[in-house]
């Protein structure tokens, strides 16, 4: 009976780490519906990338305050789970602050209350930030696209974070009272949940107090499962794709955009005198389905694009500086990428059904974006600057407005006129080539 506990705890750890890994792979199987998009170059660029805007968080401190109670938050809260490793530890093979042997005394004792610290400053932060999402007033967190589930799961993860600092304290300050009583061993160092709540501690006795601290401690460890699977659900998951993410960023110069390869081809055919453009292709396949032009579903964008959406934090950062919606259009860069990977999980949730992908008769477009905020869009890269993940929402716009023009020929009047001035004319404008150096003769 005495190993009741150990085995109960070892059969939570798998539990948790197997559904944990089995949605990591299923995020893994999502993204790759997407086309391949080959983004080994530049490594060492790539890696420096990451470590300066995944680890190091370069590109919040456009907003300080944000940004330091962020890092507050991001240091902390991965600093504190590493006592997950004890935990675990202790858990299967019933010892008690195991790192102890390890470490000494003196070096353990410095380990834990620099996790205290970091515990308090987490929870600071986490209240600044609740309050400062319901309660400040910021427009990007008021948008209609954040309003149900959204709301609710940034608000549920400050929660959840609250609660695991909360325990981790209370797991303390009732360990230390227990150690002051010579119950336990003395280990560790404990000067914030001593302080706080030593004091409401003492007048609990032995037995109660063990009730306590092996609740929060076991409270603490399935909270930390809970969370990790939680994560599939939630705008948080950039907490682990924001490395990947970055590494696989574009870093091309922003503005540049990509050509399409079919394009090209034909342009090049074009253009060569000795060509023969009804002459079959010795390489083309005739049975080989055209390329598609541009993208109107999940399936016509690249991975990376769909690894964008799964990592996208929905902060609005790029929402914010919009300037087609700061005046008044529709289009919001973030609902882009919600609007993408709602689409990615509607087609895994029917790949999961029937064991592939059957047709729904919905699609990105017009089901889930609508035209006018495609072509609200002024290309300004505004959105990709401001993001602090290198998210890009204009390569998906662009690429959407491709299908509109190239397969479907639906582009707005103003565009339509354009295209068929430069094609006439050689330029946007209505009027003869040869007037076109007029305005050098005016005085």
């Amino acid at each position: 009976m005495q190993y009741i506990g150990n085995i109960i705890f070892f059969i939570a750890l798998v539990a948790g780490f197997g559904l944990f890994f089995r949605s990591l792979k299923e995020i893994y199987r999502n993204i790759r519906l997407g086309k391949e998009s080959n983004r080994s170059d530049q490594k060492a660029k790539r890696w420096e990338t990451m470590s300066k805007v995944a680890l190091g968080q370069s590109k919040m401190g456009k907003r300080p305050i944000a940004a330091f109670f962020h890092v507050i938050v991001y240091v902390g809260f991965i600093i504190i789970n590493i006592e997950l490793l004890e935990i675990i530890i202790d858990g299967i093979f019933g010892t008690h602050r195991f790192l102890a042997s390890i470490l000494g005394n003196g070096l353990y004792g410095a380990f834990t209350a620099t996790l205290e610290v970091l515990a308090l400053l987490v929870i600071i932060a986490v209240v600044v930030f609740f309050i400062r999402r319901n309660f400040y007033g910021i427009k990007r967190f008021q948008m209609k696209e954040l309003f149900g589930w959204p709301k609710n799961d940034a608000n549920w993860i400050l929660i959840i974070e609250f609660a695991l600092m909360i325990a981790f304290l209370t797991m303390n300050g009732s360990d230390w009272v227990l150690q002051q009583r010579e119950v336990l061993a003395t280990h560790g160092s404990f000067p914030i949940s001593s302080y706080l709540l030593g004091p409401i501690f003492q007048n609990l006795g032995n037995t109660a107090l063990v009730y306590t601290e092996r609740g929060a401690w076991w409270f603490h460890f399935i909270g930390i499962l809970f969370f990790m699977n939680y994560l599939y659900y939630s705008k948080h998951l950039h907490i682990i794709l924001a490395f990947p993410n970055t590494w696989y960023a574009n870093l091309n110069p922003k503005g540049e955009f990509n050509n399409l390869a079919s394009v090209t081809a034909e342009i090049k055919l074009m253009m060569d005198p000795n060509a023969d453009p009804y002459a079959a292709q010795p390489e083309a396949d005739p049975n080989a389905v055209p390329e598609k032009f541009g993208a109107s579903d999940i399936f016509d964008l690249n991975q990376v694009q769909l690894l964008n959406a799964y990592s996208c934090t929905e902060c609005g950062r790029c929402t914010a500086v919009c300037p087609a919606n700061i005046t008044g259009k529709k289009l919001s860069p973030r609902k882009i990428m919600m609007d993408t990977r709602d689409r990615i999980e509607e087609v895994g949730k029917n790949i999961n059904k029937n064991g592939k992908f059957v047709d729904d008769g919905k699609k990105l477009l017009d089901d889930h974006i609508l035209r006018e905020e495609l072509w609200a869009c002024t290309t300004c890269n505004a959105c990709v600057e401001a993001c602090p993940l290198l998210i890009d929402p204009l390569s998906i716009i662009v690429d959407m407005r491709r299908f509109l023009v190239m397969e479907q020929s639906a582009a707005p009047q103003e565009l339509n006129q354009m295209m068929t001035n430069i094609e006439n004319n050689a330029a946007p404008w209505q009027y003869n080539q040869a007037d076109r150096l007029n305005w050098a003769n005016e005085n």
